[in-house]
């Protein structure tokens, strides 16, 4: 593990006792997008960054859920609320080295987790290696805005979040999911709050994109 993915994983091993209350101002929009996103959520189903759990309650109950953290007193938190259900199964793991083969889950889920991730394109790269073609990839994630003064400010703000506790808040999400090998008409993009909250449903082409690519060689 890199020394840059150690700094970031102290950080939240040092506040996972207390990150549910750092987040309560966050969670006034965030549980009606919540439910929203993850009602879409079919199959077997992996959650990358699951944090203290906050998400399990929302989820169908017809789901087998993994959920995977890199920070072991994160995780720990929410073994404690939601360890003894039958469908949801915890593990510490990094997002940008997961232990799953290829075409693994039918769903896979973010919430505010590609702020943080320390090499973000690998992560999203993974992410695409581990789910199933024509699978879905369902994101609720902040990132830089591209208003002029908006964007400005949020990169002049940016070290106090990312000392604090690791997270980046002019993250490109949308270019980084392009970087790791995502193609435009896979990525459906919908803003929630302003141009800087978004949700991002991508339908996983992976397999029929080889064969196209292929094929025209």
């Amino acid at each position: 593990m890199t020394d840059q993915n150690q700094k970031i994983k102290k950080r939240y091993n040092r506040i996972a006792g207390l990150y549910d209350i750092m987040e309560t101002p966050m969670e006034f929009g965030f549980s009606k997008w919540r439910q929203s996103m993850l009602d879409q959520a079919g199959g077997r189903t992996l959650e990358v960054g699951i944090g203290t759990g906050k998400n399990i309650p929302y989820y169908p109950d017809h789901i087998h859920l993994t959920g995977i953290d890199f920070s072991e007193r994160m995780i720990s938190v929410a073994g404690k609320r939601y360890g003894d259900r039958e469908n949801v199964e915890l593990r510490v793991m990094d997002a940008q080295h997961m232990d799953f083969p290829d075409d693994s889950f039918d769903t896979v889920v973010t919430s505010c987790v590609f702020c943080s991730v320390p090499h973000p394109v690998q992560g999203l790269k993974e992410i695409r290696r581990v789910s199933k073609p024509g699978g879905q990839i369902l994101m609720l994630e902040h990132v830089r805005s591209h208003k002029p003064v908006v964007g400005k400010v949020m990169d002049l703000l940016n070290p106090i979040p990312l000392n604090i506790y690791g997270a980046n808040i002019n993250r490109e999400t949308e270019d980084n999911l392009l970087s790791a090998g995502f193609s435009r008409r896979e990525i459906s993009v919908t803003n929630l709050w302003m141009d800087i909250f978004k949700a991002i449903r991508i339908q996983n082409m992976k397999h029929k994109d080889a064969l196209q690519n292929k094929n025209s060689d």
